[in-house]
């Protein structure tokens, strides 16, 4: 079989590593618009079985052409462009995954299901960590408990060398950190799917040593499809992101004050975009290389053979050191790996579109993570 990965920044890199590694696709190729960024890739990877070519995915009759020549499609580009992907891998009968990043894109992509299904093509967005891996432990819960009552969901990529103001490194597109702090965050409640504002809610959450107490707020994008999917079987569930203590408290004020807004405003006659100055003084002022890594603890109470249980899951995975591979590529990008590859060995067979929690099986998921060192502990109690 032969897959595409599109984009060739930090997690399509990381993709493109995990497939020439654990796969056994006979043909990889990775493709980006930019070529010293896929060059870049490519000094990266240092494999001479990864193909490396030129693709702008804005032509979309040339990603068509493209298409047809591969069996599965993974987009590790902007969250902008996976409706149209997917659209256009289920004309060419490709599989098709991507990482998602946005709950408006998802539910336009399954809204392709009957046509997906029609030609014999799995979609699966979504497949990162938060939604993604996340997405996979509550559906082992609730596989895993007879009655589910709270499911919380707690994740964040954080620098090991935490630099004031803000103890915090930019680990993957900014312009998605400030989407999961300004748009909405979903919650379910009581069969109810309620929208809270994002940077709320901040919590205490605690980690082994040399971590201690870390806090948590609520984002935006974490559960995704989760409470549609598990409105009559969870009570409550919600996703909050991890942050070293008052990170919150000091970067939500520049939010409040507008710099997020993607609406041209004028300053001393010139037009600019506030969202974009924002973007850049952020690149220039908190660090976007160092070693990081990527926390994460599910917490969920409910019912198992009649007794109250409690269920943990934890993670704490570090920067690759070897391999030059940050955490956040890890966490992020392995997961789509795995589950294209269970595609491959047709492990995942059904046709349409699906995601995480509806199609991937939990067992197999974990084990395969094992295999690349990223290990979640799971932690079960009678209360």
């Amino acid at each position: 079989m032969k897959i595409l990965v599109l984009g060739s920044g930090m997690m399509g890199r990381a993709i493109a590593y995990d497939l020439c590694h654990f796969s056994n696709f006979d043909n990889i190729t990775m493709v980006d618009k930019d070529r010293k960024t896929l060059r870049s890739a490519e000094k990266f990877l240092d494999r001479k079985s990864i193909n490396f070519d030129i693709l702008n995915v804005k032509k979309l009759k040339k990603v068509k052409r493209y298409f047809k020549d591969f069996d599965i499609a993974i987009s590790a580009i902007p969250y902008t462009f996976n409706y149209d992907l997917a659209n256009i891998a289920i004309d060419t009968k490709t599989h098709f995954l991507d990482l998602g990043g946005n709950n408006d894109i998802v539910e336009k992509e399954k809204n392709l299901h009957r046509k997906a299904k029609k030609n014999s093509v799995t979609i699966i967005p979504d497949c990162g960590l938060a939604p993604g891996l996340v997405s996979i432990i509550t559906k082992d819960i609730v596989e895993q408990m007879d009655k589910v009552e709270s499911v919380k969901l707690r994740a964040g990529g954080l620098p090991q060398d935490p630099k004031p103001p803000f103890n915090y490194q930019i680990v993957f597109s900014p312009n998605g950190l400030i989407n999961e702090y300004v748009e909405d965050a979903m919650i379910l409640d009581n069969k109810k799917i309620i929208k809270r504002e994002s940077m709320t809610d901040v919590e205490t959450i605690a980690f082994p040593e040399p971590f201690g107490n870390m806090e948590a707020f609520l984002t935006s994008g974490g559960c995704s499809t989760l409470p549609h999917s598990y409105k009559n079987k969870i009570g409550y569930l919600d996703y909050k992101t991890i942050r070293y203590p008052g990170h919150c408290e000091k970067f939500k004020p520049f939010l409040d004050l507008g710099l997020a807004e993607e609406k041209t405003t004028k300053i001393i006659g010139e037009k600019i975009v506030p969202r974009d100055l924002f973007i850049s003084l952020l690149l220039k002022k908190i660090p976007t290389t160092g070693k990081d890594l990527v926390l994460m603890k599910v917490l969920s109470e409910g019912f198992k053979d009649d007794k109250k249980t409690f269920m943990e899951y934890t993670m704490i995975d570090y920067y690759d050191e070897e391999n030059n591979i940050t955490s956040m590529m890890r966490t992020t990008s392995y997961p789509v790996s795995i589950i294209a590859q269970m595609i491959e060995r047709g492990v995942i067979q059904e046709h349409g579109v699906f995601c995480n929690e509806e199609i991937v099986p939990c067992d197999l998921f974990f084990d395969e993570l094992k295999k690349r060192d990223i290990v979640v502990e799971k932690t079960v109690k009678e209360l």
